[in-house]
């Protein structure tokens, strides 16, 4: 926490540290540490280890540190997602919050990373990343849903500073990247055809896999009007879809969610 001495607000940091192994016919708990703002709890489950991370905090603001890192040991099966979607608060001039996460998966295992929104306020300063690595055969679901601002609250974002990555490897070797730098009156940019044509809502599907090829014609029959999906390379499914709204985005993402991870979403989505 930084000193009130100087005018300044405590700050939240939290950590997670998590693996997964395999026992007989069960997904079970490796290793777990956490500390700060961040928690996880542990839902029952009769396929993967599910892991719900919470952050005790409420949200983030600038001078904020999260810091979430999972290993999915071989042959294991692990679910993460998110208690509630995160929010990312106004910040003080010249401070910025940031979320970094950091997944390894092991030949023979399974993750699904599906986190529940990021809803960005007005005047929020964040920086996030995301990196995956994968070895051998392992498998991967990355989602990532972000919404800009809540329209039933009349909102817009006029005056914000964002920036996200993802990067994903497999054997080392680099098979995805992305990222976004958004700064100032989002909702003007968004609004222009090319970008968002007004639409706020919007979630990146990654799935990495040895089947990938032959999900691509289920994904696309699932897709909105607004969406896309491609193999960007062999093994290598990727989609974005765009929606007017966070609840049209949940609409259109659980049925792919449940298509290409084979299982309900959690049930954290659902409440």
């Amino acid at each position: 926490m930084l000193d009130n001495q100087f005018g300044l607000q405590p700050r939240a940091k939290g950590g997670v540290n998590l693996s997964s192994k395999r026992r007989g016919d069960v997904n079970v708990i490796d290793s777990l540490h956490q500390s700060g703002c961040l928690r996880v709890l542990f839902p029952r489950s009769a396929k993967a280890l599910d892991a719900v991370l919470i952050n005790t905090s409420g949200g983030v603001t600038g001078g904020d540190s999260l810091a979430v890192s999972a290993t999915v040991g071989a042959g294991s099966e692990m679910t993460l997602t998110t208690q509630a979607a995160e929010r990312a608060y106004r910040a003080q001039s010249g401070q910025t919050g940031r979320i970094s996460t950091t997944l390894n998966v092991d030949a023979g295992a399974m993750l699904n990373w599906l986190p529940q929104e990021l809803l960005l306020f007005e005047g929020c300063s964040l920086r996030r990343s995301l990196d995956v690595s994968l070895t051998g055969d392992a498998v991967a679901l990355l989602v990532e849903p972000v919404v800009f601002g809540r329209t039933a609250m009349g909102e817009t974002l006029t005056d914000i500073s964002f920036h996200d990555r993802i990067c994903v490897t497999r054997d080392g070797h680099p098979i995805y990247r992305d990222g976004v730098a958004l700064h100032g009156d989002v909702a003007a940019q968004l609004g222009r055809p090319a970008i968002g044509q007004g639409m706020i809502a919007m979630a990146n599907i990654i799935y990495a896999a040895p089947d990938a090829d032959a999900r691509l014609p289920a994904v696309r029959a699932l897709l909105p009007a607004a969406g896309g999906a491609s193999l960007l390379a062999k093994g290598l499914l990727v989609a974005r879809i765009m929606a007017a709204d966070s609840y049209l985005l949940r609409c259109a993402l659980i049925p792919i969610i449940e298509q290409l991870s084979g299982a309900a979403v959690p049930r954290t989505w659902r409440l």
